[in-house]
């Protein structure tokens, strides 16, 4: 155990590589989840003939006239006098949305989840309409008519089909269980002796349906309420874990719905969870897992590399592919989740979601291809925006930093052994006592000089904000939110007490909106009507972290359940949207500091659905072990099918002294990570790259240089997502989702659309690689040219990985701009010249593209950008053209947001300012023969250059490729413009 001093004491905490799984909840330890698998294990007992209590009364149907609304009324036949509603849309991109709530109950359930998650009100289709008959209500859309949506009555079933086959089924096992309220009994008194029913009989409860349900061939039961529900009030109205009892003042409010894909057997999403992209079973014959998967915000200290067990972040939304159709749900409830994943046959996939708490409010995305998943899915809740271009470079941070000359020292090493590096961090010990916005004066006595020294040179900073607040007089923060009733508050009212990195604390209420503009204003670097963070500058942005909320002496480390928001919502209803609400109003605040505004730069632990709107995201304290970095890579690809792309893990782990050869792996993958950041624990050795021996130096250095050439390509990538919903990094269902061989690959993947492939490696001693390639077309080795043949069947190729070597290929018909001069930060970079890597197919063609604005505001939403295509095409047999035309003007077919593009003007302001950035190099490679002639269309003056002869394109054997270089074409950036090759 180690000892870390806090709040004037001393607190525990766990020992290294030992996560303290007896900290958090089993399923069987949850009674809310107890009761829902326990449904589920007699459902798959019983026979075929039971079925689900849940129907739609038919006399009760009604379809709007305008739109694709339809409204039912559902009864439980266990429940006669309880009523239901069910409400069907469709919206005009074809995804629907089921929701079911309990009417006129004694209580409210939570109805908010969705409102937090989605960006707009969803736009309802005025083309569908329903069709009311005897058994069922059913709607047909689509351009071919393909896609059918069924209601059945009795049992409620709800259906998406394509084509006829089954995508999507709800409560085709008659799982769903919406757990009415209801009021709690007085404890019954003992029956005499001769009154007591037989062992095993239960009598039935006034008012119930005497139907019978079929369980075994051979046995029947005459209360089915007592089958359904299970015959005890299992944790109805209190429970207890550990030393803590959570009570239950509205009762039992669980929500079970089994859902179904009775035609994809794999599936992917729901994170945050560390495991496998195509999520292990949890249910079935040999499940890898025996609890279900957990979705429920926490502070997983060291948590284990291969779990269901729930982390930092929660986004329920799942993807279900097959070679087929790939198609997509989203369950909009904040509440705990429990969901059990298993398979009926070798195609299909059954997901059991149990939440404590909630509405039923589920979104089916059709697809039917990933491409369109994505994009249904960034309507719904928003694309991740452009993120400030800075912050794709290297951020280096630790816990802690001691001192003002501690950054500056660190800064001076950077550049003294030439390594770039964009941003540095603070952890909490900045902060007085840490009572974040106020500085330590003795350790940083002068902190906006200290950023405006780090900014000289285009770098910015970025310190911790932490939810909680030191319960403390001599705290204006404190002391404030006290005075203006912002803060959580307990069960009966009082203010919420619990312990975090500040000793005793409270927890600003997000959910209460006078919170909101009081804590924006904190951030002011200006002192106006209120108290705010005078000593800050417009170049330090924020880390929200502990805010799922990490509660040090609270139950799993977190909120009592039974604490009381805004509205008299209880924390379960709202816990796993707590964390997001801290980002977004953090990211608020920050872009309030600039006038106009600028993009902020926010990173949270915690999040929801959403949460990609306002930030960044990391994968939380890891473990310096090959076993985290591999699943880190996992992690920030389940994050992409969650739509939250930018995201990555800590760079050598937070915990532990990871050997050199291990951390130069763990660079060689965060290179590759969306967000990319070195983080360690304050008991680690200082770890910083320029502290490494040769030669690992010299490798990181590399690496690091290697990210801030292909800058122009993680941020042209960025610029996809931000208008497809696509992610970042790409795992290879979403690339090529009719390759069954791939649907389960997530050691590999690609970044965005450049034709970049990449292979970390993340096992100890590794000389070679082995990396699949899908298709028969070349892949050429990045930094070799080395040419390696796929096939129509999929291949394995083995490439070179010793420790200097990063298996990275690109495929054959991609160009990338990079720029290739060692700067000391990306702002600096802004009017480098360009190279281009021309990489042929095996056709003789390639394309790519190349996005840029300022970076940093938000002008380029008023057309400020460029937007340009680079083509290789032959159009004689001897020739190879390779152009570059504008595509500012292109309004792409399936782009979600394209609003910025329909402003474009090509003399466009930025234009002007980057109007002289020229092509100083092109490279291509595969080209068929020496060329005779190099020249720019239209100019008879012929362009240096060289040529090294190699493997071309079109060959079938393998080996170095051919490879020309252009010398200084001085061709420009924003013009249209075509070298002609002659050969």
């Amino acid at each position: 155990m180690r000892w870390v001093a806090l709040f004037g004491g001393l607190f525990l905490l766990p020992d290294v590589l030992a996560v303290k799984s007896q900290d958090f909840k089993t399923c069987s330890q949850s009674g809310f989840c107890r009761r829902g698998r326990a449904l589920s294990t007699r459902a798959k007992e019983a026979s075929s003939s039971w079925k689900s209590p849940y129907s739609v009364d038919p006399s009760l149907v009604t379809v709007s006239p305008k739109e694709a609304i339809a409204k039912a009324a559902v009864k439980s036949s266990l429940y006669p006098d309880i009523k239901f509603s069910l409400e069907v849309r469709v919206h005009d991109d074809g995804v629907v949305r089921v929701r079911m709530d309990e009417v006129d109950g004694l209580k409210k359930r939570y109805d908010e989840a969705a409102s937090w998650a989605l960006v707009d009100e969803p736009t309802i289709s005025n083309t569908v309409s329903w069709t009311a008959g005897k058994k069922d209500l059913r709607a047909v859309y689509g351009v071919k008519k393909e896609v059918e949506l069924i209601v059945q009555y009795e049992p409620l079933k709800v259906s998406l089909l394509r084509n006829g086959k089954e995508q999507v089924v709800l409560n085709g096992q008659g799982l769903l269980h919406m757990e009415h309220f209801r009021n709690k009994e007085p404890p019954k008194e003992e029956k005499k002796e001769e009154e007591t029913k037989p062992e095993g009989e239960v009598a039935p409860d006034a008012g119930a349906e005497q139907v019978v349900m079929q369980v075994e061939p051979e046995a029947k039961v005459e209360n089915p309420r007592a089958w359904f529900e299970g015959d005890s009030e299992d944790a109805y109205w209190e429970e207890s874990f550990s030393s803590w009892t959570d009570s239950k003042p509205k009762g039992p409010e669980s929500l079970s719905i089994d859902i179904t894909f009775p035609n994809h057997a794999t599936v992917y999403g729901i994170p945050q969870h560390a495991t496998n992209l195509a999520l292990p079973t949890t249910t079935g014959d040999s499940p890898t897992f025996s609890d279900p998967y957990r979705l429920y915000n926490a502070d997983v200290f060291e948590y284990l590399a291969s779990s269901p067990m729930s982390l930092y972040g929660s986004i329920p939304v799942l993807h279900a592919h097959s070679a087929d159709s790939t198609v997509g749900i989203f369950h909009a409830v904040g509440s705990e989740t429990w969901i059990d994943i298993g398979h009926s046959s070798e195609k299909s996939t059954e997901t059991h979601w149990i939440s404590e708490s909630g509405i039923m409010d589920i979104f089916l995305m059709p697809g039917p291809t990933p491409e369109a998943i994505f994009a249904q899915w960034a309507r719904l809740v928003g694309p991740t925006p452009l993120p400030a271009q800075w912050s794709l470079g290297y951020h280096q941070c630790r816990w802690n930093y001691v001192s003002s000359d501690d950054i500056r020292t660190v800064q001076k090493r950077f550049d003294e052994d030439d390594m770039p590096v964009d941003v540095l961090w603070l952890d909490i010990e900045y902060a007085e006592e840490h009572k974040y916005f106020m500085w330590d004066k003795k350790n940083f006595p002068d902190p906006v000089k200290m950023t405006n020294d780090v900014a000289a040179v285009g770098r910015k900073m970025v310190v911790i904000i932490d939810p909680h607040l030191k319960r403390t007089s001599n705290y204006p923060a404190y002391q404030e939110a006290t005075e203006r009733k912002l803060l959580v508050k307990t069960k009966s009212e009082d203010e919420y007490e619990g312990w975090c990195w500040s000793g005793s604390s409270a927890w600003l209420d997000m959910f209460n909106p006078a919170t909101w503009q009081w804590y924006i204003d904190l951030y002011k670097t200006d002192k106006r009507d209120t108290w705010s963070w005078t000593e800050s500058t417009t170049d330090i942005h924020i880390w929200n972290d502990m805010n799922e909320p990490s509660v040090f002496n609270g139950p799993e480390i977190t909120m009592p359940k039974d604490n009381i928001h805004h509205g008299g919502w209880e924390h379960r209803d709202i816990h796993n949207i707590n964390g997001m609400l801290f980002s977004n109003l953090t990211s608020q605040a920050v872009m309030s500091r600039t006038d106009p505004p600028q993009r902020p730069f926010v990173l949270t632990r915690s999040f929801y659905a959403g949460s990609h709107r306002f930030g960044a995201m990391w994968t939380g304290d890891n473990l310096g072990t090959w076993e985290h970095m591999a699943v880190g890579i996992k992690m920030v690809l389940a994050n992409g099918v969650g739509g939250f792309a930018f995201a990555g893990s800590d760079v050598g782990g937070f915990f532990g002294n990871p050997e050199p050869e291990m951390l130069v792996r763990w660079y060689q993958v965060g290179v590759f990570s969306p967000f990319f950041r070195a983080h360690a624990h304050i008991d680690t050795k200082r770890r910083e790259p320029f502290l490494l021996d040769e030669p690992h130096k010299s490798i990181v250095r590399d690496l690091l240089r290697l990210r801030y050439s292909m800058l122009p390509i993680w941020y042209t990538a960025f610029r996809e997502t931000s208008v497809t919903g696509l992610p970042v990094v790409r795992p290879h269902y979403v690339v090529f989702p009719k390759d069954k061989a791939g649907f389960e690959l997530d050691d590999q993947f690609w970044l965005g659309s450049s034709g970049l492939l990449v292979k970390p490696v993340t096992e100890k001693g590794a000389t070679e690689a082995s990396v699949y390639i899908p298709e028969d077309q070349v892949y050429y080795d990045y930094f070799s040219n080395h040419a390696y043949r796929g096939s129509s069947k999929g291949k394995n190729v083995t490439v070179p990985a010793a420790l200097h070597q990063l298996p990275l290929l690109l495929r054959g018909g991609s160009i990338l701009a990079t720029r290739e001069r060692p700067r000391r930060s990306a702002p600096l970079m802004k009017f480098d010249p360009f190279t281009l890597r021309v990489a042929l197919s095996k056709t003789g063609s390639a394309r790519g593209e190349l996005y840029l604005d300022d970076g940093v505001s938000y002008s380029y939403r008023d057309g400020n950008f460029i937007w340009r295509e680079f083509v290789a095409e032959q159009p004689q047999k001897r020739t190879l053209r390779i152009s570059n035309k504008d595509l500012g003007k292109a309004q792409p077919e399936k782009a979600v947001d394209s609003a910025a593009l329909t402003k474009f003007d090509p003399t466009n302001a930025f234009a002007k300012t980057v109007k002289d950035v020229r092509v100083e190099k092109v490279v291509v490679v595969g080209l068929s023969g020496k060329p005779s002639s190099v020249k720019v269309e239209g100019s008879g003056k012929q362009l240096a250059w060289e040529y090294t002869l190699g493997v071309a394109a079109g060959e079938k054997k393998e080996g170095t490729a051919s490879v020309l270089t252009i010398k200084d074409p001085k061709v420009l950036v924003t013009e249209d413009w075509a070298l002609s090759i002659q050969l």
